[in-house]
């Protein structure tokens, strides 16, 4: 029953730690999304109409991170709960970038979280 026991606790442990390594894994990537468009240079954040140059726009998703809470566990809940919409009116955040070329902030970030792994120093 000892052994038993033990191997439990082994496995519990195991499982635990993975479950943690996933957590640091995803909110690893969540920063880097962040980031990335704090790093924009000359881009805007567009949110219901008005334009936001890349730290506000970076600041405003830590804040909607922050207050999503429990809600976000992943990189994929990052995007969807805080950085494709308003919460408000539920317009679509765009991203113009220095080029002139606009895109919804949602595709920018899916593309950027394909590119996590290689952009890693």
């Amino acid at each position: 029953m000892k052994n038993i026991s033990t191997v439990l606790m082994v496995l519990l442990s195991l499982v635990a730690a993975h479950a943690f390594a996933l957590d640091t894994s995803e909110t690893a990537k969540i920063q880097y999304l962040i980031a990335s468009v704090e790093a924009l240079e000359g881009a805007k954040f567009i949110r219901n109409g008005s334009d936001y140059n890349a730290p506000a726009a970076a600041d405003h998703l830590r804040l909607k991170l922050k207050a999503a809470g429990e809600k976000v566990k992943t990189a994929e809940d990052f995007i969807k709960y805080c950085a494709s919409k308003s919460s408000i009116t539920g317009k679509p955040y765009l991203m113009r970038f220095a080029d002139g070329t606009t895109v919804k902030s949602e595709v920018y970030f899916r593309n950027k979280l394909k590119t996590f792994a290689t952009d890693k120093p």
